[in-house]
């Protein structure tokens, strides 16, 4: 019994190893083949998302593709059509080059022609002049080269013998009477047409009844005096002078026009914005009128004529502009009689001569509003309105910017010196010393990265403000050094100027 027992427990613990074993076999079997699934679906699955990722692929290629073949096609079209033109125009050209060369051999063909008739009968006419020659030799019994050459000795004997005799003539006379006539002339034309002149200002004083009318001048605020110059385009300068206040413009039309207006809203003593507008139109009108009868005036007083009313007009604008001093009007009407008497001494065109120097400076009438030398305005200004060619001509070469095509436009660039050099006609005054400030600054701007520059201490020096993005200070010292060289080229001066170049930098920052 217990042997039997004993074989029967290791029976049964056989067969539970041998089951535990098929189980645990199954087991693993199972979830390998599960696991083998899982790993199968997801490499289906990755292998369904590559190929629908090819498929997109591919038909974005192909739609490349498509785009691009379209493309291809249409430029190659368009340069097909490109070509064809381009065939058509050589196609015309070729024929029009046929054309023309057709033409060119026919009219060879005609020059050839031409040409043997010509040799045809040149031939003849030097077998003509060979036997005129022979029988002209014949008969002198000299050859032509031996005739030629005592003829020009003859003549050449006779030729030097008069050429010295006229030169030395000629050359003791210029020397006896040229400078004393000319002395003779320069002197008579300035004693028997001498003039006075007004010097040249650009301001002009008012005088006042008494101190209150500068305040009704100036107005509540300031109003009256800012309507006055917004209106008449001046400057009033209302300073310490007792009972005056002064008008300042470089225009002196617009000056003459704001003096006679303030004088008259003085005396009236109705001073404000609209009569203030009212007197100044009508002062503008005064002042046209007055314009004209002065150019009228003048042209009288030359004894000139026939000119047009735009010309006499502009012409007595001169009325109002001065040079070193010298009134421009009166220096026309000066250097009109000037010409005239020393044409009528060297016997040239006195009418000519007037109406040249008469509007010689037409020019200086017009030329703050356009462009060019006042020569060339005034030239082509009246050659516009009418006048003469010979006197646009002396107009346009009195200062030899063209060429001068009369003796009548000699004689008035003589008398417009005589005019303007003669004792007592000009000065060097403000205008000189306004231009010589002008002339620094201009300098100073023509450099590049300057901002601002101002010529201070009466021209003694110049202060130029450079902006700091475009001028380090290297640059700075070196552009003093330019403008300071450019000014001793281009200005004479008397001391020496000062050149001043600031550079300034800002930061600028607001805490809000």
């Amino acid at each position: 019994m217990g042997q039997f027992g004993f074989e029967t427990l290791v029976v049964i613990l056989l067969v539970d190893v041998l089951v535990l074993a098929a189980a645990v076999y199954f087991l693993t079997r199972y979830f390998a083949e599960k696991f083998k699934k899982d790993q199968q679906n997801k490499a289906d699955a990755v292998l369904l998302q590559a190929n629908e990722k090819a498929r997109e692929i591919e038909l974005e290629a192909k739609d490349r593709a498509l785009k691009t073949l379209q493309e291809a096609e249409a430029e190659i079209n368009r340069r097909r059509m490109e070509i064809n033109r381009e065939e058509d125009r050589l196609q015309k050209r070729r024929a029009e080059l046929d054309q023309r060369f057709e033409r060119l051999e026919q009219r060879e063909q005609a020059v050839n022609k031409r040409q043997s008739a010509v040799d045809k009968r040149l031939n003849e006419v030097e077998k003509m002049y060979e036997q005129h020659m022979a029988e002209l030799q014949r008969i002198a019994q000299m050859t032509v080269e031996e005739a030629r050459a005592v003829l020009l000795q003859e003549a050449e004997k006779e030729a030097r013998a008069d050429m010295a005799r006229i030169i030395r003539q000629i050359e003791a006379e210029a020397r006896a009477e040229g400078e004393k006539r000319a002395r003779e002339l320069i002197a008579e034309s300035i004693q028997r047409v001498a003039s006075d002149h007004v010097v040249s200002v650009t301001t002009s004083v008012i005088s006042l009844p008494n101190e209150e009318m500068k305040g009704r001048i100036v107005g509540r605020n300031g109003r009256n005096i800012r309507a006055f110059e917004q209106a008449a385009g001046v400057d009033v300068i209302v300073d310490d002078t007792p009972e005056a206040v002064t008008i300042s413009c470089f225009d002196p039309v617009r000056r003459e026009v704001a003096r006679r207006a303030l004088e008259r809203l003085i005396v009236d003593g109705r001073i404000h914005p609209a009569h203030i507008e009212k007197i100044l139109n009508e002062e503008q009108k005064e002042v046209d009128k007055s314009i004209i009868e002065a150019g009228e005036q003048a042209a009288y007083d030359a004894g000139v004529t026939g000119l047009h009313p735009e010309v006499t007009k502009v012409l007595g604008r001169l009325k109002y502009r001065t040079s070193y001093g010298q009134n421009q009007l009166a220096h026309a009407v000066e250097v009109a009689k000037l010409s005239a008497v020393l044409a009528a001494e060297l016997g040239a065109d006195v009418d000519l001569c007037r109406m040249g120097g008469l509007l010689h400076d037409l020019g200086k009438a017009m030329d703050h509003n356009t462009d060019g030398t006042h020569a060339m305005i005034g030239a082509e200004f009246a050659k516009r309105y009418g006048v003469p060619a010979k006197v646009v001509n002396i107009i346009a070469s009195h200062h030899h910017e063209v060429e001068q095509e009369t003796v009548e436009a000699i004689i008035v660039e003589a008398a417009d010196a005589i005019s303007g050099a003669r004792p007592g006609a000009r000065r060097e005054d403000l205008e000189q010393y306004i231009k010589r400030l002008r002339a620094l600054e201009e300098i100073a701007n023509s450099f590049k990265g300057v901002s601002q520059s101002y010529a201070i201490q009466a021209g003694r020096e110049v202060r130029i403000i450079v902006r700091p993005e475009d001028i380090d200070d290297l640059a700075a010292t070196r552009l003093a050094r330019d403008i300071a060289k450019k000014i001793e080229e281009t200005m004479q001066y008397p001391g020496q100027i000062k050149v001043t170049v600031i550079r300034e930098t800002r930061a600028v920052d607001y805490a809000r």
